[in-house]
């Protein structure tokens, strides 16, 4: 990798292009004066010792007299990646907060288009931003055929984060055998008829977004949106609450008969007209 591009990288971190400068100056230097720092960087010795003294601060070079003369070293790549994080889950953690600070000029509903392999693992990625739970619709087979890792890699990471899934799926045989581990998955999947209702596509609802990823066989026609808008994101809920309750209805039905699952399901607040839907 290029040092322009080892500049650009360390500077997403937080960086002025100067101190990035320094940075990646201090890690062939190792321990050096800011005249040496200075020569190496081609910058003024006054600019490169200010620089050098707010890195100090900031905890991203360490210094130390020697003689007459202060020496400066950055600390390790791991320990800038480790401070980097912190912004990160800093910032994460505020994300309430910054969003309540948003007037009505910004309730526009705000959508962004996703293509491809890396674009539909973006959308995958925004869901495990949640603050509450994901509602989803999705084909536990299809997911799982487009990413073989993808529980390692996905599914891991969500249990990890605490963010409790509530899902819909055909009744097929990938459907049943994910839907047995949802103890050790931190999720709760209802099983609707796989001829009655397939589902090709996915559909996350979290905090105020929606997400829909489109599969297809070509790679090049994978393509995700995400829909950001609290009325879209509440009214998409009521809808999957509804199919919530017919997927509970469908399997009450399948083991102890229709009249007393069409029941259970009246008492849950579905109306007998919304049943004859079904």
């Amino acid at each position: 990798m290029t040092t322009t591009a080892l500049q650009h990288i360390i500077q997403s971190v937080g960086l002025e292009p100067h101190e990035a400068k320094l940075y990646l100056a201090g890690l062939k230097l190792g321990s050096a004066p800011a005249s040496s720092y200075a020569k190496d960087t081609k910058l003024n010795r006054v600019t490169a010792y200010n620089y050098l003294e707010e890195l100090v601060k900031r905890s991203m070079f360490t210094a130390a007299e020697r003689g007459r003369t202060m020496h400066y070293t950055p600390v390790p790549p791991d320990q800038l990646s480790i401070e980097a994080r912190k912004n990160v889950e800093a910032l994460e953690r505020a994300m309430p907060d910054l969003r309540s600070l948003m007037g009505s000029h910004h309730r526009a509903p705000h959508v962004r288009y996703f293509e491809g392999v890396k674009g539909v693992r973006k959308v995958y990625q925004d869901t495990l931003t949640a603050d509450g739970e994901l509602l989803n619709f999705a084909n536990s087979a299809v997911v799982r055929d487009f990413w073989k890792e993808y529980d390692k890699e996905y599914v891991n990471k969500r249990i990890k984060k605490g963010i409790f899934l509530k899902g819909i799926a055909p009744d097929d045989d990938m459907g049943r055998k994910v839907h047995g581990r949802d103890n050790k998955s931190l999720r709760e999947i209802r099983l609707v008829n796989a001829k009655e209702f397939p589902i090709h596509n996915e559909i996350n609802i979290y905090d105020n977004k929606v997400a829909i990823v489109s599969f297809a066989e070509d790679e090049a026609d994978l393509f995700g949106v995400i829909i950001e808008s609290k009325e879209v994101a509440e009214t998409q809920r009521k809808i999957f609450e509804m199919a919530w309750r017919f997927a509970q209805l469908g399997e009450s039905s399948r083991k102890g008969g229709t009249k007393s699952a069409k029941q259970e399901a009246i008492e849950e607040g579905v109306r007998k007209d919304q049943l004859n839907m079904f």
